[in-house]
């Protein structure tokens, strides 16, 4: 015989599953989940047109090796323009812009850096980006992307759980961008959340499998970077996974460092003149990513995805690769332009890997997926995420052990060096503008 208590708990379950409000709000979310995979793929496909225009151009015989010294800087300086003027809140990789609207308990503080105005942006200004050679992702922007678009689900559905649906919308931009579906849900925890909830946790899960199907639809099932066949063995390559990992999060600590401190001395140089300043450090890196990709013979602009996967397919990289790659990607990071730094570093990562297992005479394809997981995880700070996601992207299971090791050898390092994660200390400055906003809006004006 039911009890009271489960029957009062029967009556409930069933009057919510047959309210309407219930179900417009489970048919608003799906439908926000499938547009970001439909989103995710389509913004997938511009990207890889727009840096193979770029290679191809640039690539020809006749004299224009040397277009991205005008090009380039042109570009960055148009991407930052259309951002301060027009696109406030799209600048950069849009990671630490998600962190912060979590943070964040006023919608209309929260439009400051997702909305569908700013995710249109950040989608046409990072394939302009590529499309002039900036050393840049789109992982990153899909992550504001299909934040923002989850965030207008729930204004459309009448949802409360806005934090929520944030960190879904985070997640399965992550999993459709790179077709990693465990990656992004590890990413939602680790690095967006850094916590575990059970409620919220099952509204990411829903919305990485909506998504993911989207985006396998339209692309088709596919590992990142190809397959490497390379196995680690511990008695052989003990040395390549330790060197992978100190030395990847030593370079990927340094990274983070960098960048976080010349982005805070840039916001406050370009102070006193936002707009006048914001061009010329644009420009500025512009000229310093052109001259590193026309001096590389064209390897470093662009994600770096083909460069990393054929290293992983076990060609060796050039040893000057890696710190030719770190230079114009913290360039272009720094730069103001929208765009990522997830691919960029990944392949900053082959680099190192490849050059320290030709030293080491060990396979490249293997020390280039240990480099990937070193520095990558010295570059954010979530060793889960990174060995997940280097684990799906390359499609062999037989490293986990190998990877996950590099991956924690690389997060001590770069703890070591420096205890604030990247995207987390970038997040606070996004949430100080706005303190310091509603700071000047609430002083009474005098007369």
């Amino acid at each position: 015989m039911r009890g009271p208590g489960k029957m009062r708990l029967l009556r409930r379950s069933r009057a919510l599953v047959v309210t309407p409000r219930y179900w417009r709000q489970r048919l608003v979310f799906w439908l926000g989940a499938l547009a970001i995979g439909l989103v995710s793929a389509g913004f997938a496909r511009l990207a890889d047109e727009a840096q193979q225009l770029f290679s191809e151009i640039t690539g020809r015989q006749d004299g224009l090796r040397f277009l991205p010294l005008l090009v380039t800087p042109l570009g960055f300086g148009l991407c930052a323009f259309i951002a301060a003027r027009f696109v406030q809140g799209s600048q950069g990789s849009g990671i630490p812009q998600a962190i912060a609207a979590r943070h964040l308990r006023d919608d209309a503080e929260r439009s400051r850096f997702l909305s569908l105005r700013i995710a249109t942006g950040k989608i046409v200004m990072t394939v302009i980006g590529l499309l002039c050679g900036a050393s840049i992702g789109r992982e990153g922007p899909t992550v504001q992307v299909g934040a923002s678009i989850m965030l207008q689900v729930a204004r459309w559905g009448g949802m409360v759980q806005a934090r929520g649906l944030i960190l879904a919308g985070s997640a399965a931009g992550i999993a459709a961008a790179f077709n990693t579906p465990l990656a992004g849900i590890v990413f939602a925890i680790e690095e967006m959340s850094r916590t575990y909830q059970a409620r919220t946790n099952g509204i990411v899960l829903s919305a990485v499998i909506i998504a993911g199907l989207a985006s396998l639809a339209i692309v088709g099932n596919y590992t990142y970077f190809g397959f490497t066949n390379a196995t680690a063995e511990l008695r052989r390559d003990g040395l390549l996974v330790l060197c992978c990992g100190v030395l990847g999060g030593a370079f990927g600590a340094c990274f983070s460092s960098f960048m976080v401190a010349l982005t805070r001395r840039i916001r406050r140089w370009r102070a006193a003149t936002p707009l006048r300043r914001t061009l010329i450090v644009a420009v500025a890196a512009g000229c310093l990513v052109a001259v590193i990709g026309v001096a590389s013979d064209g390897t470093t602009f662009g994600t770096g995805y083909a460069q990393a996967r054929s290293a992983i397919e076990g060609t060796p990289l050039p040893a000057s690769f890696f710190l030719a790659k770190f230079l114009a990607s913290l360039a272009s990071s720094v730069s103001g332009i929208p765009g990522g730094l997830f691919a960029p570093s990944l392949s900053v990562g082959a680099g190192l890997g490849s050059t320290l297992g030709a030293l080491l005479g060990s396979p490249i394809g293997l020390a280039a997926v240990l480099g990937m997981a070193g520095y990558f995880s010295g570059v954010v700070q979530a060793p889960m995420t990174a060995f997940v996601i280097i684990l799906e992207m390359t499609g062999n299971h037989d490293n986990v052990i190998a990877l996950m090791a590099a991956s924690v050898l690389g997060y001590g390092t770069a703890r070591l060096i420096t205890r604030e994660p990247l995207y987390h200390a970038l997040s606070r400055l996004f949430i100080a503008d706005v303190l310091r906003q509603r700071r000047v809006q609430a002083t009474p004006s005098t007369a």
